[in-house]
């Protein structure tokens, strides 16, 4: 057995924290030990405790004075989008068509999907995240790009081939019958294959006919272990036109719920504008609504508020995502810290401790695989990031001031990025030392 003993000060969420003062949300080490064995960590706890427990000597790495915690988790993100981040000027559906759409295409070729997926898991990462669910393109070989290349550096990924058969150039469309033919071999050749899971993926009501739909609908019933994602009320042009399609139902949410896609391992990107009858049936469902604040504010389709849905009556599930190519980074710190911004403009303010709980636990319980990743307990999967407070000047002038736990969580929050990111550990193997520059 491969063994490794990580030092440094470990921080790991047992619960949400309701404040910066909420102690026992929280486990923190200020000299902690993490043991890994074999890809999972097996003691954690004050460093001379785990060590006293060794029978011989093994390989110690020092992190000190830096934070260990559990890697980040992306909720949603395109990474067939690398290539159209950062593209100026139009709202959802323009976007779509004029960057989108065009980029897709180029999947066909297995070759570019091959190395999009490899740098676009290299720039995740790079940034200290260690899990991701992926949308693919519609072609059957953009998604076997993708898992060939996670499966290959054992992360613990979910993703999947786009299905789509209408509005939209004939380059990114397939048919309901090879929607659901395709995504059947996919689920087959690597869902629970090494770390690897699959979400099956209509891209949203707009571009899969009832038929699709019906076709996702059989696979979620077939297949209930996978997971299922699409895009849901993130644009009121898109919101109109969906229901305009969709006639019969009684709203934009109730279109998913006709065809059998709501469910606790239904991840809906955005869901920004919900009527109250919307929420409650993600509430009442268990489906997870997720929160991509810088996608939502580059695209300006409107401020997800947060806190309302977290405290009413019936409560939502939410992950946060950085939504790229849409959103506009690649680091979950940035994320959060535009998330912050638009929770403040809603009235509310979110604590950092509730923001890291957020990265690495609350995603985790939101995608279902909270009993894997997310934590530091014993008996995960060791995926691991190492975070620098100090990485820049302007941080390190702010840290001289930070005298709290929160604090120094909020500046990293605020003014960190991948440069905070010491290293990172994939089923405890160093994954960030060695990426190209």
């Amino acid at each position: 057995m491969t063994a490794l003993l990580l030092r440094g000060r470990t921080l790991t969420f047992l619960r949400e924290p309701h404040s910066v003062a909420d102690h026992d949300a929280y486990a923190y080490e200020e000299d902690g030990g993490l043991l890994i064995r074999d890809g999972r960590i097996v003691a954690a706890g004050a460093y001379d405790t785990v060590r006293g427990q060794l029978a011989e000597p093994i390989e110690t790495i020092d992190h000190r004075p830096h934070l260990l915690l559990p890697g980040f988790i992306d909720a949603h993100v395109h990474y067939v989008q690398m290539q159209v981040i950062a593209s100026y000027g139009a709202e959802l559906l323009d976007w779509l068509n004029t960057y989108t759409f065009p980029e897709e295409t180029k999947f066909r070729d297995a070759q570019h999907g091959r190395r999009i997926a490899r740098l676009f898991l290299d720039e995740v990462i790079r940034h200290g995240t260690t899990t991701v669910a992926a949308y693919c393109s519609v072609h059957r070989q953009s998604a076997e790009a993708f898992f060939e290349e996670s499966h290959q550096r054992n992360m613990l990924n979910i993703a999947g081939k786009v299905m789509m058969d209408r509005n939209a150039p004939d380059g990114v469309l397939d048919t309901p019958r090879s929607g659901y033919d395709e995504t059947k071999a996919l689920i087959a050749d690597w869902h629970g294959r090494g770390r690897q899971l699959y979400a099956i993926t209509p891209r949203f009501a707009i571009t899969s006919s009832p038929a699709q739909m019906e076709m996702a609908g059989a696979l979620a019933a077939e297949h209930p272990d996978c997971h299922v994602q699409t895009h849901l009320s993130e644009n009121h042009a898109e919101i109109r036109w969906a229901e305009e399609l969709y006639p019969e139902a009684a709203d934009y949410t109730d279109i998913y719920a006709r065809y059998g896609l709501l469910g606790k391992k239904t991840l809906l990107g955005h869901c920004i504008h919900l009527s109250e009858r919307e929420a409650d049936a993600l509430s009442e469902s268990g489906s997870v609504a997720v929160f991509c604040p810088t996608s939502n504010l580059f695209l300006g389709s409107g401020l997800f508020d947060y806190q309302r849905y977290r405290k009413r009556a019936k409560p939502l599930r939410i992950a946060a995502a950085t939504d790229v190519g849409g959103g506009t980074n690649y680091s979950m710190l940035r994320t959060m810290d535009e998330g912050y911004k638009v929770i403040a403009l809603n009235g509310e303010k979110l604590n950092p401790l509730a923001s890291f709980w957020q990265l690495t636990r609350g995603n985790a319980e939101a995608l279902s695989v909270a009993d894997r990743v997310g934590t530091l307990e014993p008996g995960t999967d060791a995926d691991i990031v190492v975070l620098d407070a100090r990485a820049t000047p302007a941080m390190r002038l702010r840290m001289e001031t930070a005298s709290t736990l929160a604090e120094e969580l909020f500046l990293l929050q605020t003014l960190g990025d991948d440069r905070a990111v010491r290293e990172v550990y994939v089923a405890g193997r160093a994954a960030k030392d060695g990426l190209p520059l």
